[in-house]
């Protein structure tokens, strides 16, 4: 700093203030030193920065399973929004969610120095009370029916499925099949409950689920299986990869898509719109979550404190493609 403000010709006070962009500097001074930065390659030392003021402008992100695209595109979302900020990100996934791994990542975002953290479990684990969060620290979670204890953000599962299920009977269909996702996840079980007490609240019967592991594999296996049942004429699917497996499946099995079998997804995946046929979905604004998400834990860095307990929720819509059809006669 002192060799920039000597080649600028001006004071080392003056330099700390252009590095960290505090105004009520002169234009010309301000470019002055910057050119000097430049010649001499000078980067502000934002580790020493972080100590003195306190800040370390990075959000860390725990989850489990990076694989799942929900997971994969909020995690991209968040990382987008916090740059969009000036925030990094520091990501620990966890392989096995136990309260001692939860508080073990914890320790680990310390130890690296974040300013808050985004906790995205999926499982049934923040909402059943068997994994809890450090007090006092400034954190959001994502997909969990904790609201009660924590700030949640989620997307609004129970409606998505709803009209999914509205869909499918609007076009005449007597009943829609279901093939779920695992039963430890919070998403799945949401979709899974909404999907049936649709069907009762229409008075309609409620065929056995079927589970799948948000697999395309499992989608196949679950699919080979409705392939068989006569009266399947409509299935709501908890996720867009496993809606690619049933329609494999049914094809195999000779089971047109959508002439006798109509086929809802749910994610609205970008590839989505080019399985055979395209697909109809759920659309879930993964980037809204993402940004939702860095906007509440910076709001509790600016102003201090831990957020509120709540849900935020984001809204779905479904998108129709040529998955879908009326029964056959």
């Amino acid at each position: 700093m002192a060799d920039v403000a000597r080649l600028a010709g001006v004071s080392s006070q003056t330099v700390s203030r252009v590095a960290n962009g505090h105004p009520g500097v002169i234009g010309s001074t301000r470019e002055q030193v910057l050119a000097a930065m430049r010649e001499l390659g000078y980067r502000p030392n934002s580790a020493a920065r972080a100590l003195r003021y306190g800040q370390f402008n990075t959000i860390g992100v725990i989850l489990f399973n990076l694989s799942t695209i929900g997971n994969s595109r909020t995690v991209e979302a968040i990382a987008t929004h916090a740059a969009a900020e000036g925030y990094a990100i520091t990501l620990i996934p966890i392989d096995v969610p136990t309260q001692d791994n939860v508080l073990g990542a914890f320790t680990r975002m310390g130890e690296l120095a974040v300013d808050a953290v985004i906790v995205i479990l999926e499982v049934h684990l923040l909402d059943a009370g068997t994994v809890t969060l450090p007090p006092g620290v400034h954190a959001v979670v994502v997909d969990s029916d904790a609201g009660d204890r924590y700030s949640v953000v989620d997307t609004d599962q129970a409606e998505g499925a709803r009209s999914a299920v509205r869909h499918l009977l609007g076009l005449g269909h007597r009943t829609v099949w279901h093939v779920t996702g695992p039963e430890s996840s919070f998403a799945a079980q949401r979709r899974a409950q909404a999907w049936r007490l649709a069907l009762e609240e229409a008075g309609r019967p409620v065929p056995p689920p079927l589970h799948g592991d948000w697999s395309a594999g499992s989608g196949y296996t679950a699919g080979l299986r409705l392939a068989e049942e006569p009266g399947c004429t409509a299935v709501f699917v908890a996720n867009d990869q496993m809606a690619l497996g049933v329609l494999r499946a049914l094809h195999e099995r000779g089971r047109s898509v959508p002439g006798e079998v109509s086929v809802v997804g749910f994610d609205d995946i970008p590839d989505s719109a080019c399985f055979v046929p395209p697909l109809t979905t759920v659309h879930q604004d993964f980037a809204e979550v993402g940004r939702r998400c860095v906007q509440l834990v910076l709001r509790q860095i600016r102003e201090g404190g831990t957020a509120p307990s709540g849900t935020d929720l984001v809204p779905t819509r479904l998108v129709v493609r040529a998955s879908t059809a009326p029964p056959p006669a």
